[in-house]
């Protein structure tokens, strides 16, 4: 799209140079690329601009939204203020750093490889120590539910809002969703 916006400006300079109007400009665009022309605003202002002298066909810079820089020190300070209080929200964050919101969630997601789960900032993968220790966990588990089969029947097994498999009772979570606690209701 921004290649064909270019090609047009360089066909209203070629018109421009063959004395054709601004009108005529329009109309010839119009023709040519259809739908996709540039609006007469555009052309006239185009027109006017290489009737002043311009040569350049190229569209001029302009500000917008600044450049996202994360510097280690950046990340640093990040990943300091998320271990002390991984509920921090990415705003809070920005502001603690002196940094923009968009350069605090890339170096969240990119680079410390985090997530926002249940308003809590968490590592997307777990180190290997985790996996050690929740693989330990569950061959512990494995290990009693051999010596104990009657303990299914006691596991519940659930997702962020409702759990199945509970007979004649509904488990919600609280609106403290990832403090744990589950609320029983009655049907």
């Amino acid at each position: 799209m921004c290649e064909e916006k270019h090609e047009q400006r360089i066909n209203v300079k070629f018109l421009f140079k063959l004395k054709k109007t601004p009108t005529e400009c329009y109309n010839l665009l119009k023709e040519a690329y259809g739908e996709n022309s540039l609006s007469r605003a555009r052309v006239f202002k185009w027109y006017i601009r290489f009737s002043e002298g311009r040569e350049s066909a190229e569209d001029d810079q302009r500000p917008g939204r600044p450049v996202s820089v994360s510097t280690p020190q950046t990340v640093t300070k990040i990943n300091e203020i998320v271990r002390g209080d991984c509920r921090m929200s990415i705003r809070m964050i920005a502001e603690t750093v002196n940094s923009d919101k968009e350069t605090v969630r890339k170096v969240l997601h990119d680079e410390l490889n985090m997530k926002k789960v249940c308003a809590k900032l968490v590592p997307k993968n777990l180190t290997p120590d985790q996996k050690l220790v929740r693989q330990q966990i569950c061959s512990d588990f494995l290990e009693r539910l051999h010596e104990e089969p009657e303990l299914m029947e006691n596991i519940i097994t659930c997702d962020e809002t409702t759990c199945d498999g509970y007979s004649n009772t509904m488990l919600k979570l609280s609106d403290n969703a990832c403090t744990g606690k589950l609320l029983h209701h009655q049907e």
